[in-house]
């Protein structure tokens, strides 16, 4: 041996081989949480089946509650007057009056008088059409349209029209106002339950599936352990698993909830929906662009909560079989 080759340090074992025991290890932990079975498909199924309702849900929560915003918007921007009906001349002129004291009201911009062929229309959808609306008793409406700058005084021009027209009233929609935020909070808080409740029977289906996993498996993951293969390997290959399950259920189900409101939305504009002027589920079931990000969010929520639903499970089962 010369004295250069005595100098040489020695060579270090190449990294490959160091590699070795983890990916034995893995390949162990392939044959565990097998990428394709039946147990794993039907997970998937179930986790596509709970995101698809989680997104139906978050889409009907977001569309109702932005047509119930618009519809106030509108309906804060008009206030109506109503008098009752009597002698023609007379009630006519009384009609004019009080559109007459409207428009001279600060912040009142405008004051319309409603024919008699557009109060027929307003009430075609209760009494059908075809029917002598002059032979009823039906009111004479004035539709009073607010500025936006909020300095009408209501209550005064409420307290002028009694005062000179007794058979007129002021309706400023603010009890129908408060029965359609009452009802949209209602359907809000609905779909807060029915998403925790989603939420749980997601995780309740992953905690049960990774017990099984990991119980079937029960000798293979004690070989691990004695062979000095840690919680967090192990756990880990679990979790990689449930995220590819969750993912592909999720994304599963996400597409089909989106797909089910774009159709709607679509209908109407096909012509295959009825009138989009009507108030029908086709025509204001629509979520919007915040609607579509709840369900993409609900999609990525799902494939989290999976994979760390898996994790934590294995972790307590783990301590259960050492």
């Amino acid at each position: 041996m010369s004295m250069t080759d005595a100098a040489r340090p020695e060579k270090k074992p190449p990294a490959a081989a160091a590699g070795e025991a983890p990916r034995a290890k893995a390949r162990a932990l392939a044959s565990i949480v097998p990428s394709a079975t039946i147990a794993g498909r039907a997970l998937v199924a179930v986790v596509a089946i709970m995101t698809f309702l989680a997104g139906l849900t978050i889409g009907t929560a977001v569309a109702v509650r932005g047509t119930a915003s618009q519809w106030r918007s509108d309906v804060t921007q008009e206030v109506t007057i109503q008098v009752r009906a009597g002698d023609k001349q007379a009630t006519d002129a009384q009609v004019q009056a009080a559109a007459d004291i409207a428009r001279k009201t600060p912040g009142i911009a405008g004051a319309h008088i409603l024919t008699p062929e557009e109060t027929g229309r307003l009430l075609e959808p209760w009494l059908g059409s075809g029917l002598e609306l002059a032979d009823l008793p039906i009111p004479r409406v004035v539709v009073l349209r607010l500025d936006g700058s909020g300095t009408a005084d209501l209550a005064r021009l409420k307290r002028t029209l009694t005062d000179r027209i007794p058979t007129a009233t002021l309706d400023d929609h603010r009890g129908w106002s408060r029965r359609l935020v009452a009802v949209t909070d209602g359907v809000m808080l609905i779909g807060i339950v029915l998403l925790v409740l989603v939420g749980l029977a997601t995780v309740l289906s992953v905690v049960f599936a990774t017990r099984a996993a990991v119980a079937t498996n029960r000798a293979v993951v004690e070989v691990l352990h004695f062979v000095g293969a840690r919680d967090g390997f192990i756990a880990a290959q679990f979790q990689r698993h449930f995220l590819r399950i969750g993912a592909e259920g999720g994304v599963i189900g996400g597409v089909a909830a989106a797909a089910v409101f774009g159709i709607l939305a679509a209908l109407p504009r096909l012509g295959l929906g009825g009138d989009p002027e009507l108030p029908t589920v086709l025509g204001w079931l629509n979520p919007g662009y915040l609607g579509f990000l709840g369900i993409a969010l609900a999609v990525v929520g799902v494939a989290l909560a999976t994979a760390l639903t898996s994790r934590f499970t294995v972790y307590r089962t783990l301590r259960t079989i050492q």
